[in-house]
Formats: structure tokens, sequence, C-alpha cells
């Protein structure tokens, strides 16, 4: 089970509170000081949309071999990202899971990304003794200890990396789900409720790439359960 790590000495209770105005090594280099000897970052992206899976990934970077520019993927363009993309897959290890919607469904998006968290760190080559994860939670699935950063894309350059890489595959997945079901246009809106995704939504009715449980996606469904039942 994952636990916490503590910070005890004066210098990493404020390492805690720094916000720099780009991600840095900082606390992989007080993990690695502390004794561990392989820190990896973990990340997620697409907790928000209405369709289409969470991607998680975990990076762990090579200290001697860290690309320049790794930041937030939200703060970055499409196309930085992917540059990115390919500097981080070429230099770190890499591991890369999903939480499809019938995860989803089965443990709700809380539980669906953080079981994908752990599967992730398990899943490099070489298995991390201290994980980084983005946001407040650790799975408790976690093989390791962790430690839980908030904003932590913009703090640490391991989730940072993470967060591109997750981002980067799960836009590629819905290019795939566009393909399938091309009337949603999953490929431009990446399964958020836009307006177009919720017109094509209220058209067509949902597809198996739709979070069931997710409103509007549920309402619609209890709408159609209503009129079988009447008919």
């Amino acid at each position: 089970m994952g636990r916490t790590v503590t910070a005890t000495a004066e210098v990493e209770v404020e390492l805690f509170d720094i916000r720099p105005e780009v991600p840095d090594f900082s606390h992989e280099t007080m993990l690695l000081a502390r004794g561990a000897r392989y820190v990896a970052g973990v990340d997620e992206a697409g907790r928000g949309p209405l369709a289409g899976p969470v991607v998680v990934a975990a990076v762990r970077l090579d200290p001697a071999r860290i690309p320049d520019g790794l930041n937030d993927s939200k703060k970055l363009t499409p196309e930085r990202r992917e540059e990115l993309f390919a500097k981080i897959v070429a230099t770190a290890d890499v591991a890369v899971t999903s939480a499809p919607p019938a995860d989803i469904l089965a443990y709700n998006i809380r539980g669906a990304t953080l079981r994908a968290m752990a599967r992730a760190a398990r899943s490099l080559s070489t298995l991390p003794d201290r994980v980084l994860v983005d946001g407040r939670d650790l799975p408790p699935e976690l093989h390791c200890d962790g430690l839980a950063l908030i904003g932590g894309d913009g703090r640490s350059v391991s989730i940072a990396a993470a967060s591109i890489v997750a981002k980067v595959m799960r836009d590629r997945m819905c290019q795939i789900m566009d393909c399938d079901a091309p009337q949603f246009g999953f490929a431009s809106h990446k399964g958020y409720s836009t307006a177009v995704h919720l017109a094509a939504l209220q058209a067509h009715g949902p597809c198996r790439h739709h979070r069931n449980e997710f409103a509007p996606v549920a309402a619609l469904l209890v709408q159609e359960t209503t009129v079988l039942v009447t008919d």
C-alpha cells in the first residue's frame, strides 16, 4: 500500500510551499537525497470529458537527459506537446495505462484514475521506489512510498513529463474514437461537453465510448429508458 512521504527537515517543509515559475527537479532531488534510487512522476489526462478513457502516464526521467521546456501540458500547444513527447520517450522510462468507461462506471472517476496510476507506476521497466503524483490523493495500491503534489505538473518536471505523455496519448485515442464514431466529432473536442458534442448526443444518443454515469449522458439514458417503459 502506498504511503505518504513526510517532510521533516526545515528545507523540505519549505520545498512543499514553493511554486516555481516552471517545473524543476527539486522534489526528485530531495527524494534521491533521502535514499531513493528511482523517482517517477505520474499524471493523468481526461478526467473531465463525457467520453473516452482516462489516460495515465508514469515517467522516470534520466537526470542527465531531461528535455528542455517541460511544463504542465495545458500550458503547451499541441505541436509543442508532440515535440516534447518524442523527446521524453527517447530519453526516459515511460509507461502508459488507461481507465476505460467500464472501469469508470465500476470504480467511479476517482477510483478508476487512482487504480490506473498505480498500474502505470508498476509498469515502468525499472520499478521506482518513490513516486510523485499530481493532485491530493495517492493511489491506495501504489507499490512504494509516494508524494502527492497539488499542482504537481507545474512543480515537478517528472510529473510535467507524465502530463505531456498522458495528454498526447489521450488525444491520439480520441482520433481513433472519431474514426469509430465520426458523428460525435471526438477528434476536435476530445470528449468534452462542447456545444457540438452535446448536440450530437441529443441527435444520436450515447455510443460505446461515452461515460454512462456522467451528466448529461446519464440523463439521456434515463430518457431512453423512460420512453421504452412508456411504450
